[in-house]
């Protein structure tokens, strides 16, 4: 625990232009950057995208972990499933992480989880150029529409085996998809990854994709 006090400087934040509560995690001469879109009924504090957070940081890359919505549009559940919204709202993300001198010009990926898998492709349609690879986690990647036709960025997309219904659709998402992509299956596993080694399986396979399609990523 000493030893990564020193080697990970963990900053909250609010990112603008509403505040949106986010913690940052920069491990020393981090390599890359991943940014988190948790799903409907979660928040920046999310245990699984937490733990996958910990475990790329261990693996030199930088973290940023944040609530989509306020407090007040959480009440309404029309907002949850607003994926155009919680696009806009990762997009505002990385333009202000794009203004932090310590991690603009790291390579970029986003990882999505439920609803926000969706987000955070459609977020990889619009921003071509700065995002590197997207990764989703029991996600519902059918719900970015027209923009699965358009994403650039190499996604590789995580189901569990015992997650039926979800699984045909991510099939169904991954065959729209123009850019590299793969999808994982794991055996056993539910919707959100409860099963002993199921969450260390999630880690494994993100952690092999950021380091092959983000630039310099040791693995």
């Amino acid at each position: 625990m000493k030893s990564r006090v020193k080697t990970l400087e963990n900053r909250d934040i609010a990112i603008p232009p509403i505040g949106l509560a986010g913690s940052l995690q920069i491990p020393k001469n981090a390599k890359a950057l991943v940014v988190f879109a948790h799903g409907s009924g979660s928040s920046r504090l999310s245990p699984r995208n937490v733990a996958v957070a910990r475990a790329l940081s261990d693996r030199g890359i930088a973290t940023l972990l944040f609530d989509l919505l306020t407090p007040a549009e959480e009440a309404d559940r029309a907002n949850v499933f607003d994926i155009a919204l919680l696009a806009d709202r990762l997009i505002d993300a990385v333009r202000w992480l794009d203004r932090e001198p310590s991690v603009a010009k790291l390579p970029l990926g986003l990882f999505g989880a439920s609803t926000g898998a969706a987000a955070a492709l459609v977020a990889a349609a619009r921003l071509p150029h700065r995002v590197g690879a997207v990764v989703s986690r029991g996600g519902r990647p059918d719900l970015a529409g027209d923009a699965l036709d358009t994403v650039r960025a190499p996604t590789l997309l995580i189901v569990g085996g015992a997650d039926y219904g979800v699984i045909e659709l991510n099939e169904q998402a991954l065959a729209r998809l123009r850019a590299p992509k793969a999808l994982e299956i794991v055996p056993g596993a539910s919707h959100l990854f409860p099963e002993p080694g199921a969450l260390e399986a999630v880690i494994g396979f993100a952690a092999k994709w950021f380091g092959r399609h983000l630039a310099s990523v040791a693995v």
